[in-house]
């Protein structure tokens, strides 16, 4: 870019914060409809049209130019851009964003390496349903000779076959293909119902290619997207007359059916229905709720697994059945008729004997319980539902029962650990202790794969939505601990905070570093027990004992976390008194606080949450498989 071209765009950033926004200065007439510009900067004007302000990036040769157009924008305030040590953070930071605030952002990586780690790290964002831009830099469009850091071999475009093979992607092969590639990265990053990364690579040599005399008003604008209620064949009136009569109901709720708790409870009112949560959907319908079981599943409660093993009919609302969920597709031996609300045509129509009701969940329910009250008003005229007074009681017997399990666990007494020497924390109590200060002060809860995650939604009572993050669906290790610095540059922060096993947090500590260059205030609390706990108890579990999941190395992750100037360091201690007085510590920092706290890792049946389902892995595939064929749906 010349210096008379870099006065022109910055003229053209300029205009656009004077007016807020690129729509509000073409309209001004401060913005030039028309305009000669490099492809970079358009595409920077196009995102920004799209409301993309906040970019995590780490630049490379590959990147250069893109770089250059949004040190002009940054400089005039339109765009935030975050650097970042790595980009797998990168692309996690962008996916909590986008998740907790809601604010639309991108990943911005080199060519090679670099972006296939930040592409690797986006399956946590695929498979949560979260949109996200990424944007890479290619090889170049002449094909002038290999490239350095291009997938090696011949041939064009061996990143965008990698690429769509995780979802949609596309090569901004032609400067003139900008607009329609904005309008179809909008339609992905923003679904309503399905979000997901939408993967851009940028060739090195078009990034710098001039668009003359390029219409501005062409780069499209945000668009609202959304689908009516469904239409089933049968009509509302038979579904509900379906639901009223049939036995046995539960409800599974996924993630889909976010903002659809009073619904869902007016809907299990209705038809005598239990209610098991997904670890990703806890608070849509309170734990407190009379009728909900808590988690079913692979780390499932036992209520939430009686509830599902004892039913006859299933609802499912806004769940991808993902194979924890509905432990490897056995968690309903006993259902013989589903009922499946959802807006993606995949998901409602996953099990057999399926009504399908393909719709927004939200509208969907609202002509459900429409159906169902007129069901009801008319009750003399339609056959009585089944007489089964037992069906609620008898699960909330079990609902009981693991209340007072759960009460009992997250209140042990510190367990003697050989690892550590003496008695230490049980992860359960460690983690209960952390919930319960993250709501007294309204922090937000990210949880990393592994032990912690498991023992977190199988433990935690959420009332609501909002503040508990659980990332079940690709469950990458590594992802809470990059999730804190999301908080610090939301345009409204939050205190993050990352739970997560010494395993995870090893994965991906970059965010020492770049939480204290954003100014980010949040607090990662690592529960330390020298190991990959979640697989060792599986190798426990199915073998008898545990290999190569641990090490006999200690890490002072105290110090390490005060070897970086500007992060508090702190012991979490072996009591809870001591953990609750170093997360207050936590709270009272400006920064950015590291609680390390040594947990229990053992036989003892009180030092963990356990595993209540069943799953399609390693010694158990045998017996799962042979119930999968015996299961009707």
């Amino acid at each position: 870019m010349g210096l008379m071209a870099m006065s022109a765009a910055s003229a053209r950033a300029a205009a656009v914060a004077r007016h807020g926004g690129v729509s509000q200065a073409l309209a001004s007439g401060d913005l030039p409809p028309i305009a000669t510009l490099t492809t970079a900067e358009a595409l920077v004007l196009g995102l920004l049209r799209l409301d993309v302000r906040t970019y995590f990036v780490v630049l490379g040769h590959g990147t250069t130019e893109l770089g250059e157009a949004l040190r002009v924008h940054a400089a005039a305030g339109t765009v935030r851009v975050i650097p970042c040590r790595s980009e797998i953070e990168a692309s996690h930071a962008a996916t909590a964003l986008r998740w907790v605030a809601g604010e639309q952002c991108a990943v911005v990586t080199s060519i090679g390496p670099g972006a296939l780690q930040a592409a690797a790290a986006s399956l946590a964002a695929h498979s949560d349903g979260i949109g996200v831009w990424h944007l890479y830099g290619d090889e170049t469009t002449h094909d002038e000779g290999p490239n350095m850091q291009q997938v090696p071999g011949g041939g064009q475009h061996a990143f965008l076959h990698l690429l769509s093979a995780l979802g949609p992607s596309q090569v901004l092969h032609t400067a003139q293909a900008l607009p329609s590639m904005l309008r179809r990265g909008a339609t992905v990053t923003a679904h309503p119902y399905r979000s997901k990364p939408f993967h851009v690579l940028l060739p090195i040599n078009v990034q710098p290619a001039a668009l003359v005399d390029f219409r501005l008003d062409r780069l499209p604008e945000p668009r609202q997207m959304r689908v009516g209620a469904a239409a089933p064949g049968e009509g509302y009136p038979a579904v509900a007359r379906l639901l009223r009569e049939a036995p046995r109901v539960v409800i599974k709720v996924g993630a889909g059916a976010r903002g659809c708790g009073d619904l869902l409870a007016e809907v299990a009112d209705l038809i005598d229905a239990t209610i098991v949560m997904s670890p990703s959907s806890l608070g849509i319908v309170p734990d407190s709720h009379p009728r909900q079981m808590t988690v079913g599943g692979s780390k499932g409660s036992p209520s939430g697994n009686h509830a599902m093993e004892q039913a006859r009919t299933l609802v499912v609302v806004g769940s991808r059945a993902v194979c924890q969920s509905d432990c490897s597709r056995t968690g309903y031996p006993a259902v013989t008729q589903v009922v499946n609300l959802n807006a993606d045509p995949e998901d409602v129509t996953h099990y057999n004997r399926t009504t399908t009701l393909l719709g927004d969940v939200r509208a969907t329910l609202v002509e459900l319980i429409a159906a169902l009250r007129a069901l009801a008003d008319d009750a003399p005229a339609s056959p009585a539902p089944p007489a089964d007074d037992e069906w609620l009681t008898e699960c909330q017997r079990q609902r009981h029962a693991w209340d007072v399990r759960r009460d009992r666990l997250t209140h042990a007494a510190p367990v003697h650990d050989p690892v550590w020497g003496r008695a230490v924390l049980t992860q359960p109590v460690a983690v209960r202790v952390a919930l319960d200060w993250v709501q007294r002060h309204g922090h937000v809860a990210f949880f990393d794969a592994g032990d912690v995650q498991a023992n977190g939604f199988q433990l935690a009572r959420v009332e609501h939505e909002g503040w508990f993050f659980t990332e079940s669906g690709a469950s990458y290790m590594g992802f809470a601990t990059s999730a804190v610095l999301a908080g610090g540059v939301a345009r409204t922060p939050f205190h993050g905070v990352a739970l997560t096993g010494d395993g995870s947090f090893v994965m991906s500590p970059q965010v020492l570093i770049d939480a204290v260059h954003t100014g980010t205030r949040g607090t990662i609390i690592i529960f330390d027990n020298r190991r990959m706990s979640a697989i060792s108890a599986l190798q426990v579990d199915q073998y008898g004992t545990d290999f190569a999941t641990s090490d006999g190395v200690p890490v002072d992750y105290v110090a390490w976390a005060r070897a970086v100037q500007g992060v508090h360091g702190v012991f979490g201690g072996f009591t809870e008194a001591e953990l609750e007085a170093a997360l207050e510590q936590a709270h009272r920092n400006p920064g950015l606080t590291v609680v390390h706290v040594p947990v229990y890792f053992g036989p003892d049946p009180d030092g963990g949450m356990g595993a209540h389902g069943r799953w399609n892995v390693g010694s158990w595939v045998e017996d799962t498989q042979a119930l999968i064929e015996r299961t009707v749906i």
